[in-house]
């Protein structure tokens, strides 16, 4: 026979009350390792990854075949619907005509900026010869190069107006391609240095507010792709699509090859204030890493895009542009 149980009796006098909503503590956010910039080190690698000969035979071999297919199937169409209805075979002759006018219009575009880009190629080797070998003649030739270079363009006017007031002054190889450098490349390197901190911002930002894979892989690829356009339109490149990338390739290739692409608490320490950087919560100190990642990209870009080499002491400092661009976001998630 089953013995029956009583009323069991609770005394909650000794029990301490249980903490309202607003006494209880947040909830923690601990990192299990530093952050390491994956969506940086993620668009590096992908970026900078050589490609094999045999790959590079396949697409262009795919390419071809794809191109001749739709060039055939397109022929066909045309003359079939010539031979139906005159007229409608004109107009989509015609069509095909504009789309093919197009296509070469492109092509040209991307081989003047192809062309372009190895003019400045060619002033930075021309201006380090000169240099090296303190010149004047060859410091002229590069200033005058420099010169025609942005002929066209009212942001440098005031520049070049001075320049050539005090060209016949310089007898020195190193000191009239320093007098170059200040007046005609000091405004583009200012516009150019917004446009690092702009993108280490957006990086940055992306990285921390949006949770979701892959996405931040995505938005930094696009932003330092745009960044690297953007500093090559500054400096006179005009980049084209193809231009752009080949640019993102030798920009990301070099900082592997260099072991750039890597960043600590000592670069993210102006505006942190120390080693407060695993203290963070995790997306938000991926964040500020992949900006100052963005950032050595952007100085790297500015050093391949220049037509002049920096004079020592003037190269822009990664660890300034990362107080200036992040600093905002650390004050904001501080508050």
């Amino acid at each position: 026979m089953t013995k029956a149980k009583g009323p069991v009796l609770f005394d909650l006098d000794d029990e301490a009350p249980a903490p309202t909503p607003a006494e209880a503590p947040p909830v923690p956010d601990i990192l299990d390792h530093a952050p390491t910039g994956q969506a940086m080190t993620t668009v590096a690698a992908l970026a900078s990854r050589p490609v094999s000969r045999l790959a590079r035979w396949f697409w262009s071999l795919l390419f071809a075949l794809i191109t001749t297919v739709a060039s055939v199937a397109a022929w066909n169409f045309v003359t079939n619907l010539l031979s139906q209805n005159l007229y409608l075979g004109y107009a989509v002759a015609a069509l095909f005509a504009l789309f093919i006018a197009v296509v070469l219009l492109i092509v040209i575009k991307e081989l003047s900026a192809f062309a372009r880009l190895g003019r400045i190629d060619r002033i930075q080797l021309a201006a380090d010869a000169a240099l090296a070998s303190e010149d004047l003649t060859a410091a002229r030739h590069v200033v005058k190069d420099l010169t025609k270079l942005y002929a066209s363009r009212d942001d440098t006017k005031w520049g070049r107006d001075r320049l050539k007031d005090r060209e016949a002054d310089m007898f020195d190889a190193s000191a009239f391609i320093a007098l170059a450098d200040h007046e005609l490349l000091g405004p583009l390197d200012a516009a150019a240095r917004r446009e690092v901190e702009a993108a280490a911002r957006q990086v940055a930002t992306v990285t921390a507010l949006v949770p979701l894979a892959l996405a931040d892989v995505v938005a930094a690829l696009g932003s330092n792709i745009r960044m690297i356009r953007r500093i090559a339109e500054i400096y006179g490149g005009r980049s084209g699509t193809l231009g752009s990338w080949r640019l993102t390739r030798a920009v990301l290739s070099h900082l592997v090859a260099t072991g750039a692409v890597a960043v600590g608490d000592d670069m993210l320490e102006p505006i942190l204030g120390g080693s407060i950087l695993g203290k963070l919560s995790r997306r938000f100190g991926e964040g500020l890493v992949n900006g100052a990642l963005t950032a050595r990209v952007g100085v790297a870009a500015i050093e391949v895009c220049r037509p002049l080499p920096f004079a020592p002491g003037k190269r822009p400092s990664v660890r300034s542009i990362v107080k200036t661009a992040l600093s905002g976001l650390v004050t904001s998630k501080t508050r």
